[in-house]
């Protein structure tokens, strides 16, 4: 992992009661694959379509064959709709996922919308020709606090990195990708990620989080149900005023769920976004995605019929998924935090990474 800063748990600061995988992230999720491309270049005066640059893309496969050929079992859900996602609508109403996931900013959907198109038609010739067409999966949030927005930076070769090299394993998280020029409850943001084990008999599940941070003030901040936010505000002074902002939020999992238990679970991921201090503000874009691994949709079959099983609806197991998305959801927030540096951006703009010795100190003295 080339974090540069520590993680929640590297400071003592432990989310819930349920257990970490070994990664604490989304690739704990068996075959689930991230990969960043991070995009600064330039400082000083903003130039739109010259810079300075903070920004980037992450991509989230699920896992690592073709999703056009085996796409898998997803839902979205929509926390609040300021937003300029693509293929949302698709998935809501097929509920699969058939592309992987590509985070970037918001003016550059359309650059990553083509590149992951492109993409995706290189792997399968028959698009188009002999079959339907393909839905990329693109999400965003806004950078333009510290990036030049307008330069639409993201091209396909950052793209294609981002998809090429996904890998498993740790995931780098703050500053890098998708998430470089973001900002969160007051500090610099970005990408952060956590999972949760649940243990169901002999079965043990997977719930995995990967998240783009940029929403939401300073003084809204919470820690494990601590205001630290308002008492960083009285130590380090009213700091510049926070537009409303966006997150979005992956989540992946290996437990048997059908599209439509996916939905009921990525709704929960709301419990942990609310727990950090987040209110939903009326321009914010809120979006969840989720997916499972379990069961595969093969897109040449000549059945009616899909086989495979899942989880019954009255299932406390299911419930036990709810609370690993709340949490999972949680601790990848603050980890986004925990783990991106000050970063200086456009017109001398910048963010402060998270104080984590006087968070430190704050929490001591609440638990004291």
């Amino acid at each position: 992992m080339n974090n540069s800063r520590p993680r929640c748990r590297d400071l003592g600061i432990s989310i819930g009661t349920l257990p970490t995988g070994p990664y604490n992230a989304i690739t704990d999720v068996p075959g689930v694959l991230v990969g960043h491309s991070t995009i600064i270049e330039g400082e000083g005066p903003l130039v739109p379509g010259r810079g300075p640059v903070r920004t980037g893309v992450t991509a989230i496969r699920p896992h690592p064959g073709n999703l056009f050929q085996e796409k898998v079992p997803g839902a979205v859900y929509v926390i609040n709709g300021f937003g300029k996602a693509t293929g949302l609508a698709q998935v809501q109403e097929l509920g699969v996922i058939e592309t992987p996931v590509i985070l970037t900013n918001t003016l550059s959907v359309g650059q990553a919308w083509d590149a992951l198109c492109e993409y995706m038609l290189e792997q399968n010739p028959d698009i188009g020709v002999t079959t339907g067409t393909v839905n990329p999966l693109v999400l965003e949030c806004n950078d333009g606090y510290l990036n030049d927005i307008r330069g639409r930076h993201v091209r396909k070769h950052h793209v294609l990195a981002a998809l090429n090299e996904a890998s498993s394993g740790p995931v780098t998280e703050g500053n890098v990708g998708g998430g470089t020029g973001m900002s969160c409850l007051g500090f610099k943001g970005g990408i952060g990620t956590a999972s949760r084990c649940v243990e169901v008999g002999e079965n043990q599940w997977s719930v995995g989080v990967l998240v783009m941070s940029n929403f939401g003030s300073m003084k809204e901040l919470r820690i494990s149900g601590i205001p630290v936010g308002l008492e960083l505000e009285k130590r380090l002074g009213r700091q510049h005023k926070t537009p409303p902002g966006s997150i979005v939020i992956v989540l992946g999992t290996d437990a048997p769920v059908s599209h439509r238990q996916l939905n009921r679970i990525a709704k929960r991921c709301q419990g942990g976004l609310a727990r950090v201090g987040s209110t939903f503000q009326n321009g914010s874009g809120d979006f969840v995605v989720a997916f499972s691994t379990a069961n595969r949709v093969r897109h040449k079959d000549s059945s009616a019929f899909v086989e495979g099983k899942w989880l019954r609806d009255d299932s406390r197991d299911l419930g036990r998924i709810f609370a690993a998305a709340v949490e999972a959801t949680e601790e990848a927030i603050l980890n986004s935090l925990s783990a991106a540096d000050t970063m200086e951006g456009r017109d001398g703009n910048t963010r402060m990474g998270l104080p984590v010795s006087m968070v430190l100190d704050i929490l001591g003295t609440w638990k004291a």
